[in-house]
């Protein structure tokens, strides 16, 4: 079936994103996984390539576009190659939105140029010990000074995916109590300095997968968070939250899609180049059924991101239509996955083999952006049950 969703310009960048994959991450690759976080200074590398300013205003070194399809496009090429770009899709996907609509001019002027350039990598603190994906629990507080001239930040956050890079952080914190109608009330974001006195970094997280995404812990003790770095208006952070999810869902719903696609791309390749009992495994007919049903799985869930894409681009991606894309196409990633995997046999176990890390990478994906379960009962909600 013909793809619609890609126009010339979107292929030229995929041109782009394909050679500089080659030549700047493929060769590197294995030593980031083992380090457990991709480079700073490569950070830097992407800024330069304009990955970072694709979605900002001209008027703060972006190119000024009002368009996912980029970002889709890397989602598809990195998954292509079997590699991660770190901690960087934080910093576009879930970071950039909340500058762009909460930010006023004063800090766009200060924060985005940097943005663009990779100078500040940006992360966000949502998740704390304890509260899981309760937010409306969070235990985190920044009170204001009695001038008024900051807020004094205390607290810790956990799961803090760029938190070891991270040069800002958009933390959120309770300025004020929940009240008995409203238990959400009282959160406010800060876009918070790591560089401030009080604030540390703990832990980098093992994780099972996503091993070249730096995850950390973070500590607050009496960090003093100048007024002027309040994102948007204070207590409204909660609503503020609510707002991105669509398109934070719609991501990794796209990102799922891309891994299975590349899936069924690996296993083909090796079951082409592997032999036993004197034929290629491509050769036998359980080989030939099984890629061929998860061939037909991966054009369904390219149909679901498509789709999304599209509604997201024109600002009419619902909650409950982001909840379904993500639903079905992490579903999707997880049957395809492993069935690629079990076409590798004991290869596929091996972490020098790419099925195996993209085996590990795609399981948090029914996890983080809300469980396949809270998006049941999103999609059973708007239906009416």
């Amino acid at each position: 079936m013909r793809r619609t969703v890609f126009n010339e310009d979107h292929e030229a960048f995929r041109e782009t994103i394909r050679a500089f994959i080659e030549a700047e991450v493929v060769p590197v690759y294995d030593e980031w996984f083992a380090a457990g976080q991709a480079p700073r200074d490569f950070y830097y590398k992407l800024g330069e390539l304009g990955i970072f300013g694709i979605n900002v205003p001209e008027e703060f070194g972006g190119a000024g576009l009002e368009s996912h399809k980029f970002e889709a496009v890397l989602y598809e090429e990195t998954a292509r190659a079997g590699v991660q770009f770190g901690g960087s899709g934080v910093h576009v996907l879930l970071a950039l939105p909340y500058i762009k609509m909460l930010a006023t001019d004063e800090q766009k002027k200060r924060f985005l140029p940097k943005f663009v350039s990779g100078e500040e990598m940006w992360a966000i603190a949502m998740t704390e010990p304890g509260t899981g994906s309760d937010l409306a629990g969070m235990k985190s507080t920044a009170k204001l000074s009695e001038d008024g001239s900051h807020y004094v930040l205390n607290g810790a956050k956990t799961f803090i995916t760029g938190g070891v890079h991270a040069d800002r952080v958009i933390v959120c914190a309770r300025t004020s109590a929940p009240t008995a109608e409203d238990r959400r009330h009282g959160i406010s974001l800060f876009a918070v300095d790591t560089k401030s006195e009080g604030y540390s970094v703990g832990r980098k997280l093992d994780k099972l997968g996503l091993k070249t995404s730096d995850t950390a812990e973070l500590a607050f003790v009496d960090v003093k968070v100048p007024v002027e770095d309040l994102l948007g208006e204070e207590n409204k952070g909660f609503y503020y939250l609510g707002h991105n999810l669509a398109s934070e869902r719609w991501g990794i719903a796209f990102g799922a899609y891309a891994q299975a696609k590349a899936a069924v791309r690996f296993a083909k390749q090796y079951v082409q180049e592997r032999t036993v009992f004197g034929k290629p495994v491509a050769h036998f007919q359980n080989t030939k059924f099984e890629l061929a049903a998860c061939q037909a799985e991966v054009d369904a869930a390219e149909a679901v991101a498509d789709r999304a894409t599209e509604a997201l681009d024109a600002g009419e991606l619902t909650p409950a239509e982001a909840a379904s894309a993500k639903l079905f196409c992490t579903e999707v990633a997880h049957r395809v996955i492993d069935r690629c995997l079990q076409l590798h046999g004991g290869y596929g176990y091996m972490n020098e083999y790419p099925i195996a890390r993209l085996y590990a990478d795609n399981r948090v994906n029914r996890i983080y952006g809300g469980t396949s379960e809270i998006m049941k009962s999103i999609i059973a909600k708007d239906m009416g049950l």
